[in-house]
């Protein structure tokens, strides 16, 4: 799928609010939570994103569901990353 079906497809399964968002290559989000559930779908590089259990790396095609108030944090790979986010 290219990036536009990803985010009909994202938008037909209830995800009402989607961005696509790039993050420069090895660029970190601290530890932080979102209010509502979320969906990641990496388009282009990978994610490591760390919570409690421990840390997961994603690369292009995979997705990460995110539940509303987990806390977690997330550093981009080595050629950054490209990625669609849902929310509801």
């Amino acid at each position: 799928m290219n990036e536009q079906e990803i985010i009909e497809q994202l938008k037909s399964e209830g995800f009402n609010e989607v961005e696509v968002y790039e993050d420069k290559p090895n660029f970190e989000y601290a530890e932080h939570t979102h209010e509502k559930a979320g969906i990641h779908v990496i388009l282009r590089g990978e994610m490591t994103l760390t919570e409690k259990s421990g840390s997961k790396t994603y690369k292009a095609g995979e997705t990460i569901n995110i539940p509303s108030g987990t806390a977690h944090s997330a550093k981009m790979g080595p050629d950054g990353c490209r990625y669609a986010v849902g929310e509801k």
